[in-house]
């Protein structure tokens, strides 16, 4: 991983960068379009959103202002819970597409594991997949268990299993599950919704490597063979996030990092979870 355009193979043979933009919690309209088109300009190839965020117009929008041809975009979206169930799904991915401006969608996800509809919903996303109009599938949030359950009468196996995963939640347990069943893990929430920058060993490497806290992590990630999609919509901080290709962390300075593990969520429990 030497570059921000360097990019993970996924089980179908599909390439997937290993670095993007997530726009959770990113306002439609302006706010969203700017952080997309300053991403891209940044070299980043790679845009995540979803259903539920609200923002996939803007997005959509972004992309066309931004003028790289479609085929070199990695486009994310999920199915957000309400929808999920067969035709549902299937409505929902038109909804998202057309809000996108898009004619296909490079990954589309299950947001969360939702209990007795999620495998109804695969099989929508199957069909999307056999269909063309979807590159590659997955799922968000899925604990070894649900994976497990999923995959035991799939037709497809899921690509990409993306889960909150920090030096607080080093996630050892699903990772290795994911690694053997030739899943690729990506994370949300790399930084810990800021509190990277309060960790005393993090900020120890950053001046020991000449980083900040935050590359520190998300080359942590890289390193992990984690995919990482951290937020911004600060130019400066989105250039400054990627910057991650020029330096390597040691073995033991990674294991260091993986040390902090406190099986911490900042986010919701996929086994207990209510929306």
């Amino acid at each position: 991983m030497k570059h921000l355009s360097d990019a993970t193979v996924l089980h179908n043979g599909v390439k997937m960068p290993w670095f993007g933009l997530g726009v959770w919690k990113v306002k439609e309209g302006e706010e969203v379009e700017n952080a997309v088109k300053s991403a891209i300009a940044a070299g980043y190839r790679s845009i995540d959103t979803a259903a539920v965020y609200q923002n996939e117009a803007g997005v959509g929008a972004a992309i066309k202002a931004a003028g790289v041809p479609r085929e070199e975009l990695f486009i994310t979206t999920k199915v957000w819970n309400a929808d999920q169930g067969y035709e549902s799904t299937l409505q929902a991915f038109e909804e998202s597409r057309t809000k996108l401006g898009l004619e296909y969608v490079d990954l589309y996800l299950i947001h969360w594991p939702v209990k007795g509809k999620y495998k109804e919903t695969w099989k929508a996303l199957e069909k999307l997949y056999k269909d063309g109009k979807v590159r590659a599938i997955g799922v968000s949030n899925f604990q070894v268990h649900h994976l497990e359950d999923l995959m035991a009468d799939c037709e497809v196996k899921p690509m990409v299993n993306q889960v909150e995963f920090h030096p607080y939640l080093v996630q050892t347990e699903l990772r290795a599950f994911c690694k053997q069943a030739g899943i690729q893990l990506e994370a949300w929430s790399p930084l810990m919704q800021g509190e990277v920058f309060r960790v005393p060993l993090l900020q120890e490497l950053a001046e020991k490597y000449g980083k900040t806290p935050a590359q520190i992590v998300l080359r942590w990630d890289l390193q992990h063979g984690v995919v990482t999609i951290p937020k911004s919509v600060n130019p400066d901080r989105i250039k400054a996030n990627a910057d991650v290709f020029d330096f390597e962390l040691s073995a033991e300075d990674m294991a260091r990092i993986d040390a902090l593990d406190k099986h911490h969520r900042f986010g919701p429990d996929p086994d207990n979870f209510d929306f």
